[in-house]
C-alpha cells in the first residue's frame, strides 16, 4: 500500500477478519504484486484490493493487472475479488465491488 491511511485501513479490515476466525493474509504475493488481504475459506478464496480515496472499480482493475488471483487458480476452489474504497470525507466504506 502505498500510504499510512490505507495501511490503518487494510489493519482493520485484518483485525475485523482475525477477530472472526478466519484465515487471513495480508500483503499476499502474487505473478506481479501483493494482494492488500487475501481470506482463505474452506471451498473459496476472497481476494481484496483496498483503496483511500480512490475507486472500486481501480481496486478491481488492478486485481485484474497485477494476477492477483492466478496463485489461487489451481486449488479447485470459488475465486472472488473485492475491490472497497474508503472515503475519508463520509469517513465510511465508499463503494465496493464483489467479482467471482
Amino acid at each position: 500500500m502505498s500510504n499510512k491511511n490505507e495501511r490503518d485501513f487494510q489493519t482493520v479490515f485484518y483485525l475485523i477478519f482475525n477477530l472472526m476466525g478466519a484465515h487471513m493474509r495480508v500483503e499476499e504475493d502474487s505473478a506481479i504484486g501483493r494482494a492488500d488481504a487475501v481470506v482463505y475459506m474452506p471451498d473459496a478464496v476472497f481476494v481484496f484490493e483496498l483503496k483511500y480515496d480512490g475507486s472500486a472499480e481501480e481496486a478491481i482493475r488492478q486485481i485484474d493487472e497485477k494476477g492477483y488471483l492466478i496463485p489461487y487458480s489451481a486449488d479447485g476452489k470459488r475465486l472472488f475479488k473485492i475491490g472497497v474504497n474508503y472515503d475519508s470525507t463520509q469517513r465510511t466504506i465508499g463503494d465496493w465491488i464483489i467479482k467471482e
